[in-house]
């Protein structure tokens, strides 16, 4: 929607920073849109990701439950993330594009484009948020690697950042800053495009190879989730394994679909389901999901991809259909979870992806108590091995659990614009 007139935004609107390929992906009514074959040959060095049955973890817990990830880690950049970074270059790539601007939280993203970058020879800048950008240092390198300049967000470099550092020299940065800063470096060059890792439509779009290639790998074995399990900052890593999924509960099939969220960036369960801008600057349209405010600045947890203020709007009009169960956890009990898994399974899950196993094993458990033998899948959307920093912390008992005061998300919502 058009903040200023509140009326639906044309396509034209959104030229100045998508190519017009992605935009036509973003209104499309479309059910299937087959994947270029130049973004196939990419996606082929990891695809399809394996879909594993987390036998030991089972044991360890106990649980007639049958429990699966669909394990995404085996991606360069070793995330789910390239799953759109290399739909989103190519089509950059077809219309011309040399530059593409984007904002990263805890650097997959961040890292993921430069890789998608790298592969259709094109410059890749990246605003990371400065408490990521301190925290995970080896995220910036991979990203220098493959070409990418990154900025610590907020910065100098763009009216934005120089805003937001007046009024707060010390922030730690967000999602929503390092947003205005891309979505300004773009629409001020008129080679530089913007890129989105999560939220929006063709992102999602571009994610959902991963339920269908699990939907696939369940018809192979004989098997079917009744549990779909993901992690929630934007929404992308959720919706690429749940929604193919869930066409068939709104066919009518019972299928439970958790999105599982920190407590100290309580979007889906503590927010409210407003329009809202993208970004902390209100540059970006007004968007209908569930929102915690745009000048909502989260602590500095170590899962610096869930510190987003909003939801994407589909997986946002989910929950409010009931179709999602939204669920909040402590980063120590999320440690926990991941530092069982690796333990059975052998990979160290990134801390995003411990809220997932968290969520996972929850359900698991709850199977012990009822005797019920029921299929969970869960979406293990990165590794952790560029985030032994913060298991380093998590190990010395140096972490803390942060709860977001409710007096500080009211003051945040009371700033969203009134739509009537």
């Amino acid at each position: 929607m058009n903040p200023a007139t509140h009326e639906p935004l044309g396509p034209e609107a959104l030229a100045p920073i998508f190519p017009q390929a992605l935009i036509q992906q973003e209104v499309c009514q479309q059910r299937w849109i087959e994947i270029p074959e130049p973004v196939r040959r990419v996606l082929a060095i990891w695809r399809p990701s394996p879909l594993v049955r987390a036998t030991e973890l089972e044991k360890a817990l106990g649980t007639p439950a049958r429990v699966y990830f669909k394990d995404e880690s085996h991606s360069p950049p070793g995330s789910h993330k390239p799953n759109t970074a290399v739909a989103q270059a190519y089509y950059n790539k077809q219309e011309g594009v040399r530059r593409l601007a984007t904002e990263t939280g805890a650097g997959q993203w961040g890292s993921a484009l430069a890789f998608a970058c790298s592969m259709f020879g094109l410059e890749c800048k990246v605003y990371m948020v400065r408490v990521s950008y301190q925290q995970k240092p080896y995220r910036r390198s991979m990203m220098e690697i493959w070409g990418g300049t990154v900025t610590p967000s907020p910065s100098e470099e763009t009216e934005a950042g120089r805003k937001i550092l007046a009024q707060n020299p010390d922030t730690p940065g967000s999602l929503g800053i390092a947003i205005s800063e891309a979505v300004e470096a773009a629409v001020k060059d008129e080679n530089t495009k913007y890129s989105l890792g999560s939220i929006l439509n063709h992102v999602l779009l571009h994610q959902t190879i991963i339920g269908l290639e699990t939907e696939k790998q369940f018809d192979l074995i004989g098997d079917s989730p009744d549990v779909v399990i993901g992690c929630c900052g934007g929404g992308s890593n959720f919706a690429g394994l749940a929604f193919p999924f869930l066409r068939h509960r709104l066919a009518g099939k019972q299928i439970r679909f958790i999105a599982a969220e920190p407590h100290a960036c309580p979007t889906m369960s503590r927010g409210q389901y407003r329009y809202d801008f993208g970004d902390t600057t209100e540059l970006t349209p007004l968007l209908k999901m569930f929102t915690l405010g745009h000048s909502f600045v989260p602590p500095g947890i170590h899962a610096g991809g869930l510190r987003y203020h909003g939801m994407a709007p589909l997986v946002s009009l989910a929950i409010k259909l009931g179709l999602i169960e939204p669920v909040a956890y402590d980063q120590i009990e999320c440690f926990e979870a991941a530092k069982l898994f690796a333990a059975t399974e052998g990979t160290i899950p990134a801390p995003e992806t411990s809220h997932a196993v968290r969520a996972a094993i929850v359900e698991a458990e709850r199977c012990r108590q009822t005797g019920e033998e029921k299929c969970i899948v869960f979406n293990f959307s990165g590794h952790g091995i560029c985030d032994l920093g913060a298991y380093d912390k998590f190990l010395s008992g140096q972490l803390e659990d942060y709860q977001y005061p409710q007096e500080r998300i009211e003051a945040a919502i009371a700033e969203l614009p009134r739509v009537d």
